[in-house]
């Protein structure tokens, strides 16, 4: 059986995260979304704010669950049992600083593989950051993240 982690910090989910959640189901055996604390992010949900948000957009998935996570992403993987990490790439910036952080993790702990999921075309565009900075001038969010997701991060932005 193999399990996978899908770490992030999420804030917001998008519908770009979800189809990577999606696409993993297939792939693995169980597959544990990990709400991670990123420290170079200030972040606008909690992290049960977070994983609210994200559990009602993984219901129907059984093999997926979410998680809250706090420290190193090799530490979280052998915590829940996971041997993978997948990681979503939108772009070549992407796959450049994801390529080295699946390095330091190799470094850490090298019975943990990473995975990584080229982003469908019609997300590559999308980013948790860019959706924040939409939302805040009031553009339509709409089309990038699940409905209560757009309604949450209004509130929270007004």
């Amino acid at each position: 059986m193999t399990k996978a982690i899908f770490p992030g910090s999420f804030d917001p989910l998008t519908k770009g995260h979800l189809d990577l959640i999606k696409r993993a189901s297939k792939m693995f055996d169980e597959v544990v979304v990990t709400v991670a604390k990123n420290t170079s992010k200030n972040g606008v949900f909690s992290y049960d704010e977070r994983m609210s948000l994200i559990k009602p957009n993984i219901e129907g998935i059984e093999n997926v669950s979410v998680a809250a996570a706090d420290g190193l992403t090799v530490d979280l993987a052998k915590q829940v049992g996971a041997t993978v990490i997948v990681r979503g790439l939108r772009n070549s910036s992407d796959f450049n600083a994801e390529s080295s952080i699946a390095s330091m993790n190799y470094n850490l702990d090298n019975t943990i593989e990473s995975v990584f999921l080229i982003t469908r075309p019609e997300f590559q565009s999308v980013s948790s950051s860019l959706i924040k900075e939409i939302a805040h001038f009031g553009g339509d969010i709409t089309p990038y993240v699940p409905q209560n997701v757009a309604t949450a991060l209004k509130e929270k932005l007004s």
